[in-house]
């Protein structure tokens, strides 16, 4: 049955693209301070991120390896730690480092038939559960990317030619449509949003990004608390058994606590 859809409190899902010395990581400091209290970086720069402990206040895990379970299980120690934002530095590394998707797949394959092909069967949910474990996380979650140029052949024009495609991150092909908001990071630190389900950011740039970002995303996450979207909905369906109306001004101005109430005087209802 369908029902009125409702915008809920939702948390950050912010990639941040770009080469080496672009600033990824003071960026995603600056922007995740004015958004969580209590901030945790899972580290694959040789704790790089700790130069900057002077100006942000965070804690820090430092991986060594980066096959993606190592990922999933930091993520999930911040999440029982109580960490309100998470800053992963960088998700690339567990694609392309040490221990990470494409070492694991050129290991597995030289002791499966089928070579890679077969070892992609095996790593693959591996990656998959990596990157749902980031979309599940109840906290605010930025990723560094790195990223590279591609390029191409053209011969269009009757000779070859290389033509530039734009930068890509070093991950899995796709990996940055998972995230609301995508920055793109240059050389002179400006950031340009590449991609984005929040309207207010889309196409725009911005120089030493952070606080700017903070504001408009927490503005655009916020709405209903999900538990009282999830109480509202158990209340209809409870009311709908019983066939009392329940009305829908009365169901959006009620606190969680009047909403436990009345459901519970409707149970009690014979």
């Amino acid at each position: 049955m369908f029902v009125p859809a409702k915008k809920v409190k939702s948390y950050a899902r912010l990639a941040i693209m770009g080469p080496a010395g672009s600033g990824k990581t003071y960026t995603a400091l600056a922007i995740m301070s004015h958004m969580a209290e209590k901030i945790a970086v899972i580290d694959t720069e040789h704790g790089s991120s700790a130069k900057y402990a002077n100006i942000f206040n965070f804690d820090m895990a430092e991986l060594k390896e980066f096959d993606p379970r190592n990922y999933i299980d930091a993520i999930k120690a911040a999440q029982e730690a109580g960490y309100d934002g998470l800053i992963i530095d960088s998700l690339s590394h567990a694609w392309m480092g040490k221990g990470g998707a494409l070492e694991m797949v050129e290991n597995i394959g030289q002791q499966m038939k089928g070579g890679s092909f077969a070892a992609w069967s095996k790593v693959t949910p591996i990656q998959n559960e990596l990157m749902d474990t980031i979309l599940a996380a109840p906290m605010h979650v930025v990723a560094t990317l790195r990223s590279k140029m591609e390029y191409t052949m053209d011969d269009s024009n009757g000779r070859k030619e290389v033509v530039k495609l734009g930068m890509k991150p070093v991950q899995r092909d796709g990996v940055e449509y998972e995230f609301d908001v995508v920055l793109d990071m240059d050389f002179t630190n400006t950031a340009t949003v590449t991609k984005s389900r929040c309207p207010a950011l889309t196409g725009r740039k911005f120089v030493r990004p952070g606080e700017e970002i903070a504001v408009v995303l927490k503005e655009w996450l916020d709405g209903e608390d999900p538990e009282k979207v999830k109480l509202m909905g158990l209340l209809l369906t409870l009311a709908k058994e019983k066939g009392i109306p329940i009305e829908q001004a009365w169901l959006e101005k009620a606190s969680k606590e009047e909403i436990i109430a009345r459901g519970k005087e409707l149970r009690a209802m014979k």
